[in-house]
């Protein structure tokens, strides 16, 4: 497996590849959804600066729309096993070789600060009064306008579904919740026209509740994106689709997922290249080891990019000293 040190060579040497041949959807359609932010998805600003709604917004209308493009077939898919690579997902899966990979799964960020409940909203007596996720991510402040989260997501979505072979899937983890008295089902408009074939319930154990005003949230939802010839692993089928598994705790990033639901996600497949364009902490990059399976990671910030190296070398070392 290629040493995590190769990452910065690997990434420049990927940036030679040509791109220049423009490149169809899966549908059939050119790929002209309005570019997302920073986080996953390109747009112009200075280096260390937050990216607010009213910057988005703004970036937006002034960036220009621009269709996914292919690299020159000299691109291989062992640049990029490997190894956690920094920089805008859309535009580095769009330098990846068509069809390269088996298995995507990932988290994208969930635009929580765009909510009209009392949970992130302000801190004040909510459940995430004290949650890191206050200040939203490394670069971003996951609170984007409505529309324009739905079309970054759809365009990640896309940009995924062209490096995905035909017998591979995307086990896309998002959250559903009530905005303004209606149920806003987020991920049901990020994937519509997308083949989702199942969604998994995950039930998180334990957690904590400050906020009078309402239960307890103990689920989110992992939709299983499939392309026509995906299949589970032998004797997987009867898992059930609804997963108990413990929320992860010890991780200093503002919103990991735990190491046992990417692991249940990737040991159900027979996937051998597993991608995560949203790597965060490297939470996918340690399941694929301890599957022994290889993996690529993406992350737009420098700093979560360093975490997950980190993490990844540090879960290297232990089960090397056990």
């Amino acid at each position: 497996m290629p040493s995590l040190d190769l990452a910065c060579g690997q990434f420049e040497e990927r940036r030679n590849c040509e791109r220049n041949v423009q490149q169809n959807s899966p549908f059939g359609l050119q790929v002209e959804l309005p570019v997302g932010p920073s986080y996953g998805s390109k747009l112009e600003h200075e280096p260390g600066t937050r990216l607010d709604s009213r910057t988005i917004r703004r970036l937006m209308i002034e960036d220009p729309v621009k269709p996914a493009v292919a690299p020159s077939a000299t691109c291989s898919v062992e640049q990029w096993i490997g190894a956690v690579h920094a920089g805008d997902c859309v535009e580095l899966m769009n330098e990846m070789p068509v069809g390269s990979v088996d298995l995507v799964v990932t988290s994208p960020p969930y635009n929580i600060k765009n909510s009209t409940g009392n949970g992130l909203k302000n801190g004040a007596g909510g459940k995430w009064s004290n949650a890191a996720l206050l200040d939203g991510y490394d670069g971003y402040d996951d609170n984007m306008p409505h529309d324009l989260y739905i079309a970054w997501q759809q365009r990640c979505l896309k940009a995924m579904m062209r490096v995905l072979r035909e017998d591979g899937a995307i086990f896309y983890n998002h959250k559903w919740r009530v905005q303004q008295g209606l149920w806003q089902r987020l991920a049901d408009e990020i994937t519509s026209g997308f083949p989702v074939r199942q969604i998994i319930i995950w039930q998180r154990k334990g957690g904590f509740n400050h906020n009078p005003g309402y239960f307890l949230p103990t689920y989110e939802v992992v939709y299983m994106i499939a392309k026509p010839n995906f299949k589970l692993a032998e004797k997987r089928g009867g898992i059930g689709d609804v997963w108990t598994i413990k929320q992860e705790s010890d991780n200093s990033h503002p919103a990991p997922f735990p190491v046992e639901l990417a692991q249940r996600c990737i040991e159900s497949t027979n996937a051998k290249i597993i991608l995560d364009p949203f790597i965060g902490s490297g939470t996918t990059a340690i399941a694929a080891e301890a599957a022994e399976r290889e993996w690529i990671g993406i992350d737009i910030s420098e700093d979560y990019c360093r975490m997950a190296r980190e993490r990844i070398a540090a879960t290297r070392r232990q089960i090397e000293g056990s």
